[in-house]
């Protein structure tokens, strides 16, 4: 629910796809927006922005000579902007790009898109994609509104060089911190919520072999399957360089690292299930005798029993349980998958940890885990929402190629949980400079200009740094995450907005 409770109006514009072709030809005639090979994902917001428009345009005739400013988000709005223009109204536009239709397209093909930027022929690359009707309509969008604006400076950049005008104001992305728990909530969350998971870590691992999960870390990294913009290229990579160092040092720590990453799944692993149910069967044995052994416990150490031991334990007990045990165990390493998905060995995820030695072996120190469906708090698992499950980690993993802003590092921070993220998102340029000297809650992979060598070296040197953090250090990170996150408060952030609309007004 928005505090503010806008109205909302619903238009069905149906019945005007048949002016579909005449639109088409206006635009092209206008504003050169080249439609020709376009579909139905182009032609279905045109013909709504199109009708927006015409509704906008009666509304102002009604209001008279009232002061009006519309704000429009993305080229799927933008024509609502374009036909404003074209019938003269006295409507105030603002256009908002959260990222380029062709930067995006550029990213996710493997282009390095920041040395492209300077001897960048738009309309021959957008032609090369396939996104010529998305990127001339969101360049004429961006030239013909009263104020062009960005979510950030990077892609404010990115926008000058593609869209051909720099933003004059920067709207960044913000969140309302209230809406979060504060610092104290989030400590009793994490340990609540770590235990949960930690659970799940036992029967996804301990049938194969075990670990100390006292001396376990959590590591998480969540988003859009976009194996390079996420920058699960080089994480992958930098978690190797970890393995082997945690290794080579004989460290008691081990790291888990969860991939969630949502996929075409279709059902919960059987293997799985299987461990799962019997790790239940064992936890309730225990439990329903529990009442009986905490009574033996306290009984033999006020009597001072020596043999207090055999009686809390008995032969009966542990013949049933070492049954369990032995059903319990398996053999081979524990999965990488908790879902089935299609084409799992074609996986690039997988394909990569495994490339890299990251196949969940006894000796590994980092372990990984695609979980490939959306964190709902009822996906049979972990059982988690997504907000609840980033509480139980310790670390966020936002290492992004192009990330126009990225909500994420910041949603971790106001949750109180420490992340990296990198000086390719807007949200890692905006807080790189505020960070503390140390403990900084929030780390930045260092991306901008950099060979992927160096990026992958950067984030590992992050990834061992945090790794080897003692318990108040990483207490100390939380703190401050949780303060930076306040500086991102749309009670700060809203002033860009209206100075944007100001300005629209004084046009």
């Amino acid at each position: 629910q928005i505090k503010g409770e806008p109205n909302v109006i619903l238009l069905d514009f149906e019945a005007f796809s048949t002016h579909k072709d005449e639109i088409k030809t206006k635009l092209w005639e206008l504003y050169q927006v080249d439609s020709l090979n376009s579909n139905w994902d182009f032609e279905e917001p045109m013909l709504w922005s199109w009708c927006v428009g015409i509704l906008l345009e009666n509304i102002a005739q009604t209001l008279g000579d009232k002061a009006i400013v519309a704000h429009f988000h993305e080229w799927l709005a933008g024509i609502t902007l374009l036909y404003l223009k074209m019938v003269n109204s006295n409507i105030k536009t603002i256009f908002t790009t959260h990222a380029t239709m062709l930067g995006r397209s550029l990213a996710s093909e493997g282009r390095d898109l920041y040395d492209l930027l300077d001897t960048i022929n738009p309309e021959f690359e957008a032609k090369g994609v396939g996104v010529m009707d998305k990127f001339t309509t969101e360049r004429a969008a961006a030239q013909n509104a009263s104020i062009f604006t960005t979510v950030s400076e990077i892609t404010g950049i990115e926008a000058e060089k593609i869209l051909g005008r720099k933003p004059e104001v920067l709207v960044l992305n913000g969140l309302d911190v209230d809406m979060f728990p504060t610092i104290e909530e989030t400590s009793i969350k994490h340990v609540a919520n770590k235990e949960v998971v930690y659970e799940y870590l036992t029967y996804h691992f301990f049938p194969y072999y075990t670990f100390d999960l006292k001396q376990t870390l959590l590591f998480f990294i969540m988003g859009r399957y976009e194996f390079k913009n996420k920058g699960l290229d080089v994480t992958i990579k930098a978690l190797r360089i970890l393995n082997e160092q945690l290794q080579k040092e004989n460290s008691k720590k081990t790291v888990c690292v969860f991939f969630f990453i949502p996929n075409a799944a279709h059902g919960i692993k059987t293997e799985l299930l299987e461990n799962k149910n019997m790790y239940r069967h064992i936890k309730q044995t225990v439990d329903l005798r529990s009442n009986d052994i905490l009574k033996t416990i306290v009984q033999g150490a006020i009597s001072q029993d020596e043999h207090v031991k055999d009686k809390v334990f008995t032969k009966e007990f542990l013949l049933d349980m070492k049954k369990d045990f032995l059903t319990f165990r398996r053999v081979g390493n524990p999965l990488i998958f908790s879902h089935n998905v299609e084409n799992e060995d074609n996986d690039i995820i997988k394909q990569t940890l495994i490339s890299h030695g990251l196949d969940n072996r006894p000796d590994d120190k980092v372990k990984a885990i695609i979980y490939p469906v959306y964190l709902t708090g009822n996906d049979g698992l972990l059982n988690l929402s997504l907000y609840e499950t980033m509480s139980a980690c310790h670390l966020g993993v936002f290492p992004s190629y192009y990330e126009p802003w990225g909500y994420t590092p910041l949603e971790a921070a106001a949750m109180g949980v420490s992340s990296i993220t990198s000086d390719l998102s807007g949200f890692g340029r905006f807080i790189q400079e505020k960070l503390p000297a140390k403990n900084a809650g929030i780390f930045i992979n260092k991306r901008y200009q950099k060979s992927d060598e160096e990026v992958v070296e950067d984030l590992a040197g992050l990834f061992h740094h945090y790794a080897r953090l003692d318990h108040a250090e990483r207490v100390q990170n939380k703190i401050n995450a949780k303060n930076l996150s306040y500086l991102a408060d749309w009670k700060h952030l809203i002033k860009r907005y209206v100075k944007a609309h100001n300005l629209a007004l004084e046009k």
